[in-house]
């Protein structure tokens, strides 16, 4: 038997055209009623995820305009920084380097949380220092027992980076130059959109140029400086904005870093880049792609070498996306971000525990945190493929999308005067504001769910306390969570409790199971996410009026939400809607859209309507103020 020296997998089978696939495609769209073909099927199965980012259902090899994605470890590095994939230093068999956070300000117990967390499989940390945190001076004390030669050290101390760095330092000249890793944290203009003051910004830009004189000419492992866009993804973002705002950050640095007198190659190799890896996993993919992308660009023009031009990524799973409520199912999101990251190519990776929203983590939320990356190097070896979505149409497509969306940006604030002067004019918080208000209403209609808190919550859940962590630092670009709108109405409920029972809407179900359950069962998963108990009142096939009426003064609710089918509501909705508002209800919801018969609902008494899509948020807000009156 001859083996052929490449192995055509579909050799076999006959190849498909476009036109038969557009095919197939109308043919799912005739099934819903819709009549199209060609472009225009593939069209209407389209999604525009978020900035103009679009999904098609359909990709080939013809939708890669753009640069090729050339080989692992080349430019433009779209595929990788490295050819041979990614290591921690000194290890090459173990993928991508595990980068625990600390952020305790008891340093002995930061101390003993650090050493488990490298017992157990961690390679770096992050340490967040300074403020009402870990205080700078108990660096030394937080890292005692610590190997500075075999675990890096990544430091997040704000305004007081330069003393933490000095801290660091002095612990360093007591291990091999050439052994030292990490990075010193310095991150002015980051600095800068976390707090909104500008005044101490151009002396903290020469203080982070003279600590990556020192790195570059002491310690050739260690960086200095950190281009981060965790502010701005905190802020609400969308993907391209973060980008582009990075970049950015990190031109702005390189601008300041030669102009102190490194050389361009020296300056590049004293930033490393931090994003944020969501749950939406192919996005976060192509923005990892897309980010190594655009630095080559970058480099390319500045005469920067291939060492300097393979960007640094370290990836942390998003803060955004974390809920205070069923903050179990964090551990899953967190999951896929972290999978995300990996197949993404970051260089470091760090999983934020799955209690974070609500304080400082505990050793059992640690513990899932680092075992999450072990899992996914370990046991499904997902390190041990260099770039996993290389040569799929859709990445690859996503990516150069990405990629000249984050350009144009980029070049928006070019043209702004740089990232300090867009920060300062309020143009970079504007446009957060507005990402984050797109973001928001298809939050609110649920549209983009987050499950336990909009979408099957769980009243009955026990609270997860933790200790408060020390307070961020504020006064600039505001932070928000996908959760928010939602657990803020949940923590309003639960203030109604506190002080006598908590919010009810009893569903009042007309005609048979059968013809309610659909609808009963989409309006409790509704009021609930608000925090509202929706005991079900029934009316039964008749349906018995008097007996709907006197259920629901017996359920103890304010509220109604008529449930049943349209051909129901057509004969009784108006009726019943009546009888419930004699019967006292406040106020009274349909389940369902009201097509032509609005005003006439509205006459029997029906305030609102709730339905797939609609401001879930409103109609909740509407329903607690409703009791609260």
């Amino acid at each position: 038997m001859t083996v052929p020296e490449e192995l055509a997998l579909a050799a076999e089978f006959p190849a498909a055209s476009r036109e038969e696939w557009q095919r197939l495609l109308s043919g799912v769209l005739a099934k819903s009623g819709k009549t199209l073909a060609g472009p225009d099927a593939e069209a209407a199965l389209s999604t525009e995820v978020e900035d103009g980012l679009t999904v098609r259902p359909l990709y080939t090899a013809d939708d890669l305009p753009g640069p090729d994605a050339g080989l692992p470890g080349f430019a433009p590095f779209a595929r990788g920084g490295r050819a041979s994939g990614r290591e921690v230093p000194g290890n090459p068999d173990s993928g991508w380097d595990v980068r625990q956070h600390h952020a305790h300000p008891d340093p002995d117990r930061t101390n003993a949380a650090i050493l488990a967390d490298l017992d157990h499989g961690v390679t770096s940390l992050w340490l967040t220092a300074g403020g009402d945190g870990l205080p700078v001076t108990a660096l030394p004390a937080a890292l005692k027992g610590v190997y500075l030669d075999l675990a890096g050290v990544s430091l997040d101390a704000g305004a007081e980076f330069a003393a933490a760095a000095e801290q660091m330092l002095s612990l360093y000249s007591q291990v091999p130059a050439s052994e030292v890793t990490g990075n010193l944290g310095a991150d002015p203009l980051g600095l800068l959109a976390r707090t909104g003051d500008s005044a101490a910004t151009a002396e903290h830009q020469a203080e982070a140029a003279r600590l990556a004189a020192r790195c570059a000419r002491e310690f050739p492992g260690l960086r200095a400086l950190v281009a981060d866009a965790l502010p701005y993804h905190d802020a609400g973002a969308s993907a391209a904005d973060e980008l582009g705002l990075a970049l950015a950050t990190a031109v702005a640095y390189l601008r300041a870093l030669t102009s102190a007198g490194l050389s361009p190659d020296e300056a590049a190799g004293q930033i490393e880049f931090r994003y944020a890896a969501t749950a939406d996993q192919f996005t976060t993919i192509a923005k990892l792609r897309a980010a190594r992308l655009l630095w080559s660009r970058v480099a390319e023009v500045s005469g920067v070498g291939p060492a300097g031009a393979a960007q640094r990524q370290h990836a942390v799973t998003s803060s955004v996306m974390m809920t205070a409520r069923d903050p179990w199912v964090n551990m899953l999101r967190t999951t896929v971000a972290c999978l995300a990251a990996g197949t993404g190519g970051a260089d470091a990776v760090t999983v934020l525990p799955f209690d974070s929203a609500l304080g400082l983590p505990d050793d059992f939320a640690r513990r899932i945190a680092r075992n999450t990356q072990a899992i996914l190097l370990e046991e499904s070896n997902l390190a041990r493929v260099i770039d996993p979505a290389g040569g799929s149409w859709y990445v690859e497509s996503l990516t150069l999308q990405l990629a000249q969306n984050a350009w144009a940006y980029f070049q928006d604030i070019e043209r702004a005067g740089g990232l300090e002067a867009a920060l300062g004019s309020g143009t970079v918080a504007a446009r957060l504001a507005d990402d984050w208000e797109k973001r928001s209403k298809n939050l609110a209609r649920r549209k983009e769910a987050v499950t336990g808190v909009s979408e099957f919550p769980n009243l009955a859940e026990k609270p997860v306390v933790r200790d408060p962590a020390p307070a961020p630092a504020g006064g600039g670009l505001p932070r928000v969570r996908r959760a928010g709108a939602f657990e803020a109405l949940r923590t309003r409920s639960d203030a109604l409790a506190g002080t006598g029972a908590r919010p009810k809407v009893a569903l009042a179900a007309l005609g048979s199971p059968a013809v309610y359950t659909a609808r009963s069962t989409f309006a409790a998963n509704l009021f609930q996410a608000g925090g509202i108990e929706t005991p079900l009142v029934e009316a039964g096939d008749g349906p018995d009026l008097d007996a709907l009426a006197a259920a629901f003064r017996a359920s103890g609710a304010s509220g109604a939400c008529l449930c049943s089918s349209d051909a129901v509501y057509a004969e009784h909705g108006e009726a019943a809607a009546a009888a419930l508002k004699a019967a006292g209800a406040r106020r009274v919801v349909l389940a369902g859209r009201p097509g032509d018969r609005r005003e006439a609902y509205a006459s029997a008494g029906v305030d609102d309507f709730v339905y797939a899509g609609c401001d879930a948020v409103a109609a909740l807000t509407a329903a607690i103020e409703g009791e609260a009156r």
